[in-house]
């Protein structure tokens, strides 16, 4: 299996969490109802300094809901599928 990101320190510790725009957003956008819109949710992301930090502490820790470094859980699903 190789590597899907390189991993900083920060990743391991959350301190990119302060950092992360989320923290300053509507929390509910990022974990919407089933079948809503994560259009808003992505377009905080794609502006994040720690997105990529993001998606791998969602990756490692294998979170199930949420958009998280501007991935849905689905999307999460297949890029580690990719990397197998």
């Amino acid at each position: 299996m190789r590597e899907l990101f390189l991993l900083e320190p920060d990743a391991e510790d959350g301190g990119w969490q302060e950092r992360a725009l989320c923290a300053q957003t509507d929390p509910e956008a990022f974990f919407p109802e089933k079948g809503g819109s994560t259009r808003e949710a992505k377009k905080v992301c794609l502006t994040c300094d720690v997105r990529n930090e993001c998606l791998e502490s969602a990756l490692m820790h294998d979170e199930r809901f949420g958009i998280w470094g501007g991935l849905s859980e689905r999307e999460r699903r297949k890029l580690k599928k990719k990397a197998v």
